[in-house]
């Protein structure tokens, strides 16, 4: 993994980018941390061209980015005009809003549109991918459901977007949810998992929790992952210092010399 490759989720800073003035001082404020990309997410309202300039200006990229779920699953063109003037290759289906997840023929009518889409985006030359929470790992049939998913649609229409916060949540392993997508992780999620002394999981800078992220970046980096993404849903102080701290951290311990 390389310096150029580590990105900063924007939802981390979604309280501060709901305008575009606001935007664009976060968008400095992200370039002068050291990030030299973000995924587009949480964000207000912008025009592609304005978010550009703003992301030139800064001499960031566009990444990924998070787009609303029944637009994917019902309007995939939509999504790809998006990604064209964002010149962006890769989106994530950000969650599965009002899927019945006990019955698995609403997972099957999820995984066909979600194989639709992606098959839309592809032909487009982009790529979407599906970023779990930790509802994928119930089991059904004795496997979790987020298997189930990656078990029905073709590799070549739906990708992951490996969250390492929700894996540990759900009772996965991370290192091995990354090995298990082999030749399907462009993108991940890194996020790290603590516990409280109240016994209670919670969101921690990248360094500060238990996730293992050297076996991490390894297995993803194997598994041929692109975009590797700093993201912390919630932050006990300023979202800006948790991404500051958590970069700083990748830099020093996981960033090939």
């Amino acid at each position: 993994m390389h310096i150029s490759q580590v990105a900063a989720q924007l939802y981390t800073v979604r309280e501060f980018i709901k305008t575009p003035a606001a935007i664009a001082q976060s968008m400095k404020i992200i370039r002068d941390i050291g990030f030299q990309a973000v995924q587009i997410s949480g964000m207000g309202q912008i025009a592609e061209s304005e978010m550009n300039r703003i992301l030139k200006d800064n001499g960031l990229v566009c990444c990924a980015t998070h787009e609303p779920g029944e637009v994917i699953r019902r309007n995939p063109e939509q999504i790809v005009e998006r990604l064209q003037k964002l010149d962006c290759s890769y989106t994530a289906y950000p969650y599965p809003a009002g899927v019945d997840f006990s019955d698995i023929e609403a997972v099957r009518a999820l995984a066909r549109d979600l194989d639709r889409a992606g098959e839309v985006l592809s032909k487009a030359g982009q790529v979407l991918c599906y970023h779990n929470h930790a509802i994928e790992f119930v089991k059904v049939d004795g496997k979790p459901l987020l298997e189930h998913i990656y078990d029905m649609t073709n590799p070549a229409n739906l990708q992951a977007e490996i969250d390492t916060y929700w894996v540990q949540f759900g009772g996965g392993n991370p290192v091995k949810w990354c090995e298990r997508m082999s030749g399907r992780l462009p993108v991940i999620h890194m996020k790290d998992y603590q516990f409280t002394l109240e016994n209670k999981p919670t969101h921690c800078e990248i360094g500060a929790g238990t996730l293992d992220f050297a076996g991490i970046v390894r297995a993803a980096e194997s598994s041929g992952c692109k975009w590797f993404v700093i993201e912390q849903d919630t932050c006990s102080g300023n979202p800006f210092d948790s991404l500051r701290q958590s970069f700083e951290y990748v830099k020093a311990n996981l960033v090939a010399n």
